[in-house]
Formats: C-alpha cells, structure tokens, sequence
C-alpha cells in the first residue's frame, strides 16, 4: 500500500492546529508577518510543449532561482496569443509539468481577450483556451490559462506557528498609503514549502507592493476547505 508522506504531513498538521486552536494555545504566540512576492505573467509547460514551440528534443535553460525551492526561471520566453491581442515576452518557469499552465492577470486577460478563472496552480479543468507563439511552432490550447488565486506557502511548521491549515482562507492587512485587507488568500501547505506569499501585479499595484514587504495579521476567516 503507497502512502502519500505529504499528504499525511498536511492532514496532521490540519489535526494539530485544529486541536491546538481549540484549546487557545496558539493564540499568544502565533506568528504574524509573511513575507510577500509578486508573481508576473508566466508559464509552465509540459515536454510536448516545449518540443512543439522550441523544437523536437529541446531541454529548457536555467535562468534564475525563484522563492519556492526547486523552482526557477528559464531563458526561454514565448507569446501569448489570444483573440484581441498578444503579449510578447512571457518567461517560461522550471521543471516541466504534467500539464501546461499559464498564468495571467485580469488586465493581461482583458489584453488578450480572455475571461479566465481565477483558480489555484494546477485546477486547470475548464480554465480559459489560449494559443503560444515560439520561435519554432504554435500551441493552442483549448484550457490552460487561470488567473492565480492569491496564496501564501507554508510547512507544516509555519502553519502551526500561525495557526492556520492546508487549504484554509485568510484574510491579510497590508499597511500604507493604498493599504487594505487582501481576502480569499489561500493557505498551501507543504514540507517543502518556503515561506512566501504569492500575488499577481494587479493586486501588487493596488495596494501599492513591490515584493519586499512584510504583510501581517493573518487572520482565519472560513473553515477549512477538506
């Protein structure tokens, strides 16, 4: 019988916090500050993919780390393609995935001409159709592309110490000239996770963000979602 080591960490992580919550122990030390980057417009993309748009055989190039460890950017870059418009220039991320998967904001969409739904990295079913532009070929794709929800990755640890589990939604207070509550952020828990909230530039221009700022006052507004 497999068992899923991640999964059971997450489950019992939801179990502690859960337990811990109830009894009121987590309410004078739970942490309060997480960090904050902003995610422009990229991609993902699968080895079929890549072969079509950068040739048969083609591996994509290392660029640059990004937050999440194993995770990076690549030298290679495409265009998106859709009724209204294109937008040139959209870097592609490591590794490959199982299945394509762009990510855009809601004024790159209105750009394009696409309505897509805003969802989290890999629940792409019925997500928005979108065509890729590379120097060797065209993809087009009849769902792929989301506007990513707003999230913050976490391990099992960091989700005890702020009191929060896989999945739940929070809201976040942003300090300053523009600031506000962020809500519907999602909590994404695993081990390994670097600790970092993730947002899009629309939400980064709204409440005037440039990455490198400490956001505070998770607060736990629904149940968890199971």
């Amino acid at each position: 019988m497999h068992i899923n080591e991640s999964k059971l960490i997450e489950n019992i992580t939801r179990l502690v916090v859960k337990e811990l919550q109830e009894h009121h122990l987590l309410e004078k030390e739970k942490k309060t500050h997480v960090p904050v980057s902003i995610s422009a417009r990229h991609l993902h993309l699968q080895q079929e993919h890549v072969d079509i748009l950068f040739g048969k055989g083609y591996q994509l190039t290392f660029y640059k780390e990004i937050s999440q460890p194993g995770q990076y950017a690549c030298n290679e870059k495409v265009i998106l393609k859709g009724p209204k418009g294109t937008i040139e220039n959209v870097r592609v991320l490591g590794p490959l995935r199982k299945q394509t998967q762009i990510e855009i904001s809601r004024t790159d969409a209105r750009k394009l001409g696409l309505n897509p739904p805003v969802r989290n990295s890999g629940n792409l079913t019925g997500s928005a159709p979108i065509a890729l532009v590379g120097p060797v070929g065209l993809v087009e794709l009849l769902e792929g592309c989301i506007i990513a929800d707003r999230h913050i990755h976490m391990t099992p640890k960091d989700a005890i110490e702020f009191g929060v589990a896989d999945k739940q939604k929070v809201s976040v207070l942003v300090d300053g000239e523009k600031g506000g509550v962020m809500g519907q952020v999602t909590i994404r828990v695993n081990e390994r996770y670097a600790l970092d909230m993730h947002i899009d530039t629309d939400d980064a221009n709204a409440f005037n963000l440039n990455g490198n700022e400490m956001l505070k006052n998770i607060t736990r507004v629904t149940e968890v979602l199971l």
